[in-house]
């Protein structure tokens, strides 16, 4: 199992349009950036696309153009799914996973595309392409939002997607000691935010779930570049 990070940004994503603060001006100088968060997985031949960014067809580019086979959608906020128009014209429409008030959202924008829907319910591994993914509930208020565990029977991935601390506690026996774990950290720790972590929450969550290695995702433009355990553009985990 491999995992690329396509993109470590928050909705509005690093260098933010318009923003001269130290962050983006470091990006700009240096031709970095944060692209709106998502993640390839690749296993068996096949290719999953765990969350459709507004970044899609700049991140499928820079990453080799890969066919993607399917996509799972976390929430309904157009950070996380509204890239899925990318694929017309580019390719088969890829099936789509996701919890069924998820999948009846997101697919309701979709509706002009034909695209077969494959409703997930929290709590219930399901089987793709030889690995075991179940989708848990997470805390991003008021949208109803999950994570999700990957296994292929050896290594374990845990994705927080939008949350912030207080994620119930079945979801956290799931996130329990995986092998890697990609947690959301919107702010520092200066910041309180109450629908996301900040950087010291996602620090003491990973702590607290006895990770082997964690990366932080879904950072604002507010975040320094050189913090431990934030995660970058590109980076690839095999297990």
């Amino acid at each position: 199992m491999n995992i690329t990070v396509l993109g470590t940004g928050d909705a509005i994503g690093t260098p933010k349009v318009g923003c001269s603060c130290p962050q983006c001006t470091y990006a700009l100088t240096h031709g970095i950036q944060r692209l709106r968060t998502s993640f390839l997985v690749e296993h068996n031949g096949h290719t999953i696309l765990i969350d459709s960014s507004p970044d899609l067809r700049q991140q499928l580019l820079v990453y080799g153009s890969p066919h993607i086979d399917a996509v799972i959608w976390t929430h309904g906020h157009y950070d996380h799914f509204m890239g899925f128009g990318e694929f017309y014209r580019v390719q088969s429409m890829p099936a789509v996973y996701a919890a069924p008030q998820v999948l009846d959202y997101c697919g309701n924008i979709f509706r002009f595309l034909k695209f077969q829907r494959n409703p997930a319910e929290p709590f219930r591994p399901f089987s793709l392409f030889g690995l075991r993914v179940t989708l848990v509930p997470v805390n991003h208020p008021p949208v109803e939002t999950y994570g999700l565990v990957l296994t292929d029977g050896k290594a374990k991935i845990a994705f927080t997607s939008d949350s912030n601390a207080d994620i119930p506690q079945e979801t956290l026996s799931f996130f329990s000691k995986a092998d890697l774990l990609f947690v959301d950290a919107l702010v520092p720790p200066s910041i309180q935010i109450p629908k996301h972590m900040n950087y010291n929450e996602a620090c003491a969550l990973a702590k607290r779930l006895m990770v082997g290695d964690f990366r932080c995702v879904h950072m604002s433009h507010t975040i320094p570049w050189d913090l431990p355990h934030t995660g970058k553009d590109g980076e690839t985990y095999c297990f």
